[in-house]
């Protein structure tokens, strides 16, 4: 199943929230080819949600910023609260009263 622009934005950050990481550590992480990811960091490094660290002269790590794990945090706390309302629309669905007749009741209700 294809996954939305904003659910690849939280797989990347979700990813980076640990430790930073190289690009082929992070398409491994959220299964992700690395020419897409590279736009969605970039992306990500413009909105200065990530920052790009340069080890070794050559190796480049991606880190999340503050304001990145701000926003993390809040689409992490909103799908969270979606959950729970699904949940509760589910069992409110299972709980709704439905309308029981006993034999005795049958009776009265003809005369």
């Amino acid at each position: 199943m294809r996954r939305s622009k904003l659910e690849n934005y939280e797989a990347i950050l979700s990813a980076l929230a640990r430790r930073p990481l190289t690009v082929d550590s992070i398409a491994y992480r959220t299964n992700m080819d690395c020419t897409l990811l590279q736009q969605y960091l970039e992306s990500l490094l413009r909105h200065g949600l990530v920052q790009e660290r340069i080890i070794s002269g050559k190796r480049r790590l991606y880190a999340i910023t503050e304001r990145g794990m701000a926003v993390f945090r809040t689409l992490s706390f909103q799908r969270y609260l979606d959950k729970i309302a699904k949940s509760i629309k589910a069992s409110e669905i299972e709980t709704t009263p439905t309308q029981v007749i006993f034999d005795g009741e049958k009776e009265k209700a003809k005369d």
